[in-house]
Parts: structure tokens; sequence; C-alpha cells
């Protein structure tokens, strides 16, 4: 989304704000044998606190309030009685709307001692988010995010999910969350002509 004043970024940064607090509440409250539904009712009490609504159910009637994955589950699981285990990888994804602004953010954890090999993943990931971040920036093309992602996954031994990645973020009103400037997390054969400016709003995904 672009955003139109001081205030609509006040408010976009109040959004990102209760995000930040329940996803660090959900952290907290992880330990082997809580069930990711206790982990949603967690980070739903914080939202409800602030005043927030989930977007996912707002917009998409999602039977959750937060998207929370286990291990083999990439993204977006829905809570349950499954429960977290010593060894998991524990994906949070945190989606509100706020006074008309949508905000999203994702963090994994792992749980206790990791695989070597998710050790691995992990590092790789956070290679690959601070040097997309450093193209997601005004005057750069969208695309350009994509390219460095993918050769810092591929040359640490691992590959994108390809039908995953950013987007923009939007308003309340806005027929998806996801609205308008997909970012992908793979190097595009057609690099994308739209170019970044100041004033907008991404969501780039850490696909772990």
């Amino acid at each position: 989304m672009s955003i139109n004043g001081p205030e609509e970024l006040a408010g976009m940064r109040a959004a990102g704000a209760i995000v930040r607090r329940m996803l660090e509440a959900m952290k907290k409250a992880v330990r082997p044998g809580v069930t990711t539904a206790q982990l949603d009712e967690v980070g739903a009490a914080v939202m409800r606190e602030h005043g927030a609504q989930s977007a996912p159910q707002l917009v998409y009637k999602f039977p959750g309030v937060n998207c929370i994955s286990l291990n083999d589950e990439a993204v977006h699981g829905i809570p349950g009685e499954r429960t977290v285990q010593n060894g998991d990888l524990l994906k949070l994804d945190v989606t509100i709307e706020k006074d008309g602004f949508m905000a999203d953010a994702a963090e994994t954890v792992a749980i206790g001692e990791v695989s070597e090999e998710n050790q691995r993943l992990i590092a790789c990931v956070e290679r690959a988010f601070s040097k997309a971040m450093l193209v997601a920036r005004a005057g750069f093309r969208v695309s350009e995010i994509g390219r460095v992602v993918e050769r810092e996954v591929r040359r640490s031994g691992f590959s994108v999910i390809r039908d995953l990645g950013g987007h923009g973020d939007s308003r309340r009103g806005d027929v998806e969350i996801q609205r308008r400037c997909p970012v992908r997390h793979a190097d595009q054969q057609q690099r994308g002509q739209l170019i970044l400016h100041a004033g907008r709003g991404q969501h780039l995904v850490r696909s772990r």
C-alpha cells in the first residue's frame, strides 16, 4: 500500500506495534507440551487488549486468530491440539487490523535443541532476510528482492518455496490482505519493472 502522510504512517506503526507485542507474548509462552491452540489464545488475548482484530478471521473467516505452523507445515497452519515438542521449528504468523490498517509479521522459534540442518536453515533465512532488506528500499525493483533471496538460499544448499513470498500491506476494506505488489522469494526469469518508492509498505516473509 502507499502511505499518504504522517497520520497513515502512525496508523501503520501502531498496528505493527500490536503485532510485535502478540509475537513476544506467544514466544514467552512456548514450551514443550503446549498446544498451538493455547499459543493462539495467548496472542488473541493481547490482540483484544489493544482493541485489534484478527485480519485472517476478518477477511477469510480463518478458524484461528493467528497462523501457527510446525515443522513440515510451511506457513498458514491452523491452531489446534498439536503439541510443541523439543527439536521442533514453530512458525508464528500474526496479521491484525487496527483502526483501518493491517499489519503482518512472522517469526520462527527453535524449540530446545534442534537438528544441525535446522540450525543451518534458520541461519540461512536470517542471512537472506538481511540481504533482502538492503534492497527493499526506494529506487530498487521489487524483483531484486527475490533475486538476492534465492541467491543466498541456493548458496547455502537450500531452495525457496516458489509459491510463497512477501506482499504489500493493506487497509481494511481491501478484498485481500496481501494486496498488490507481490514479492517473490525467487529470481524471476522476466524481471519485474515495478520500482519501490518512499511511502510504500511491504511485508517480507521469513519462510524458514
